[in-house]
């Protein structure tokens, strides 16, 4: 009863048992109340007295209720454009504006999780419809030429711009921006061909985001019979889903590289016809390419000032094309030689890195940072999608309730193998009730789930990965903006991953690690060195991860400037000989696997550039002290709490008073040349040739 009632309290968790002369040895590991949560098993939740909605929403209680939610939401614009048309020109203007984007939002953000996310076919079809008909609304709104004009006439008035506050300033102006883009000022027939295209442009997105991710299919007769094993079968077929770029055996990686990849006429069709709109749309609006208009507001700016930030790393970076390898080899022999060297076999760590102990590391870095915790709450029946999603209130020692969390941590089928943010609704100040819309959104991994023996065990890489998408989630959480127009992650691209990535930099510093890991059966401490090591092994062939960002970021800028006239495979076997160095495969379309085409089209770039920003942040504020409250609270005040209601380069560069992060450089990401001599083997089979030419790489020095 006793041990019962500890489990139930979250006091207790996970035995290990081993057996001396019959008896059984148990080894206990206590946590706190939401590392016990994750660490727990899910239990499925029996209210027959309540019942509510997606979200809590109470419409969204069954797929129909998608339906009336749109309605509702399309009512209410209705309402919101009257009032920003009729009311004199000024802050009221402006609420009205981000009133009106916050009412579609709600539900257009909802529905855009809900389509990918959620276990019933229904739902997501549901919702799939709901963002259709939201986003030809909001296409039409921002070719609304009476809406535009109660906009224009504030921003043309100095008077009345002088009395607006920054943030209300600000966000007017990213408003008409949107205008702008969308082709406001052109005629009436030229509006009506920008609408329509933004329209098949959101069907074109879904086609592609949606089959970027379908696996590819052969005949069981073609491959040979003991490598079947290794993949999914469907009848007389093998479903190849993904590259098994971890698999030791040669075969079976080069097998899934050559299926996977096969071209898919109708996607190739998707993906030309996608550009082809892009670039039809930005010409119509009065750009050069779809890269001018995407990078317009973005810290880059051009898509000139993109490849000048690349340039100097490209050469630097520059790969022999002597290297025997083939492509499906790189991430294989990369994480052996990581390996071998540094003796970083996965499974050393993962039983430090239970699930519910990272969360635990997590809420002790935001409590020491920031004052902020980590609280798991009971969801109620119907407020969540499936029963291993767990609720988490974010809450501040003097601010109180900041936001909530959904996460959906766990594999199941039909769930994209992607880790993921999303914004469900964003935080702004309500003028009508007085009170702060509290931000809402889910982060999304794929993690194996606990067994009968063991909780949910990470690998580094997936520790990694839940502190990059925790980033997101705290850049939502502890932003405070007056405007949800720009709240948390609705900022720059470019500058919307600092927050995340700088995460990874906490994830892999022993000060912050040694508070967190230890055995889920003995609870010892995860010893320094096997982090010491962790850290000296990502310097191995990083610089050729660099690179490989490098080669993905120059072919998004290629594929969306001006159009080549040949093939988007042409175009990529051009890019991948020039800034990779890796052989092209015939008969592969990397390019239809490449989802970020669609959420980072032109901007691809990003994750660069905010590494660089990120390094930087890290070393005037956090590596002398990486759990220092003056800076965490610095940094909250500087970055995060702005969302995107301060230009990202002035946060960037320094120029308010009490900024002093400098400016980015793409060198920051680099170190050294080192070099590897093979001492155990000169034989010429792949591993050693590539340890022989390991110098061409430089590494990440962080």
């Amino acid at each position: 009863v006793l041990c019962l009632t500890k489990l139930r309290a979250g006091a207790v968790s996970w035995f290990g048992h081993g057996g001396i002369r019959g008896c059984v040895r148990r080894h206990v590991t206590t946590w706190s109340p939401v590392g016990a949560a994750f660490n727990a098993k899910p239990h499925r939740r029996l209210d027959l007295f309540e019942k509510s909605g997606l979200f809590g929403v109470p419409e969204l209680s069954s797929p129909a209720g998608f339906q009336g939610a749109t309605q509702k939401a399309l009512r209410d614009t209705q309402r919101l454009v009257d009032t920003a048309c009729s009311c004199s020109p000024g802050v009221q203007t402006v609420e009205a504006f981000d009133q009106l984007s916050d009412g579609l939002c709600k539900v257009a953000d909802l529905a855009d999780f809900v389509k990918v996310a959620h276990p019933d076919p229904a739902y997501r079809e549901a919702a799939e419809k709901t963002c259709v008909e939201i986003g030809t609304v909001v296409e039409k709104l921002n070719t609304n030429v009476e809406l535009c004009k109660s906009l224009k006439n504030l921003l043309d008035n100095p008077d009345i711009v002088a009395q607006l506050d920054p943030d209300t300033k600000r966000v007017a102006e990213l408003f008409m921006f949107d205008f702008e883009i969308s082709g406001i000022h052109l005629d009436e027939k030229l509006r009506k061909e920008a609408v329509a295209l933004h329209v098949k442009l959101l069907d074109l997105n879904n086609e592609f985001l949606v089959g970027s991710h379908m696996p590819n299919r052969i005949a069981r007769s073609v491959i040979p019979e003991h490598l079947h094993l290794h993949f999914a079968q469907e009848g007389s077929f093998i479903q190849v889903g993904g590259l098994h770029a971890d698999s030791p055996d040669d075969l079976v990686r080069e097998i899934a590289y050559r299926i996977y990849l096969y071209p898919n006429a109708d996607l190739m069709e998707c993906l030309e016809e996608l550009l082809k709109c892009r670039n039809k749309l930005a010409k119509l609006v009065g750009y050069e390419s779809y890269a001018h208009r995407a990078l317009k507001g973005t810290m880059a700016k051009t898509p000139g000032d993109v490849l000048s930030l690349l340039s100097p790393v490209i050469c630097t970076l520059f790969l022999s094309n002597s290297i025997e390898l083939m492509p499906w080899d790189h991430p294989f022999f990369s994480g052996v030689l990581r390996a071998e060297r540094y003796n970083i076999e996965p499974s050393l760590y993962s039983p430090y890195f239970s699930l519910g102990a990272c969360m635990e590391g997590l809420n002790n870095l935001f409590s020491q940072l920031y004052g902020v915790s980590l609280m798991s709450e009971h969801p109620s029946a119907g407020e969540v999608w499936s029963d291993d999603v767990r609720k988490l209130a974010v809450v501040h020692e003097t601010e109180g309730l900041l936001g909530y969390i959904y996460c959906d941590f766990f594999h199941r089928a039909d769930k994209p193998h992607q880790d993921c943010h999303f914004t469900i609704r964003g935080g702004r100040w309500c003028q009508e009730t007085g009170q702060y819309q509290l931000p809402v959104v889910v982060l999304m991994l794929s993690l194996p789930h606990p067994t009968k023996s063991a909780p949910t065990l990470l690998t580094p890489g997936m520790m990694e990965n839940l502190f990059h998408e925790m980033g997101h989630a705290m850049h939502s959480m502890l932003g405070r903006t007056r405007y949800q127009h720009v709240t948390g992650t609705r900022c720059a691209t470019d500058f919307a991953e600092v927050p995340s990535i700088l995460m990874e930099y906490f994830a892999t510093d022993y000060r912050v690690v040694s508070q967190f890991a230890r055995h889920y059966q003995t609870g010892q401490p995860l010893p320094e060195s096997m982090v010491a090591r962790l850290c000296e092994s990502k310097k191995v062939c990083g610089a050729a991860d660099t690179q490989l960002q490098i080669f993905y970021a120059v072919l998004d800028q290629i594929y969306h400037g001006k159009p080549q006239n040949r093939s988007t495979t042409d175009i990529l076997k051009e890019m991948q000989q020039n800034f990779y160095g890796l052989p092209y495969i015939p008969n592969t379309a990397w390019q239809l696997r490449f989802s970020h085409l669609i959420g980072y089209g032109a901007k691809y770039y990003s994750y660069l550039m905010s590494r660089a920003v990120a390094s930087m942040v890290w070393r005037q504020c956090f590596v002398q002290d990486p759990l220092n409250r003056d800076m965490g609270e610095r940094y909250r005040r500087e970055m995060l709490a702005h969302g995107g209601a301060k230009e990202p380069m002035l946060m960037v560069e320094g120029n308010t008073p009490c900024s002093r992060w400098g400016i980015p450089s793409l060198f920051f990401l680099l170190g050294p040349i080192n070099s590897y001599q093979c001492q155990k083997c000169t034989g010429s089979h792949a591993l050693c040739t590539f340890k022989q030419n390991v110098f061409f790489f430089n590494y990440l020095e962080q």
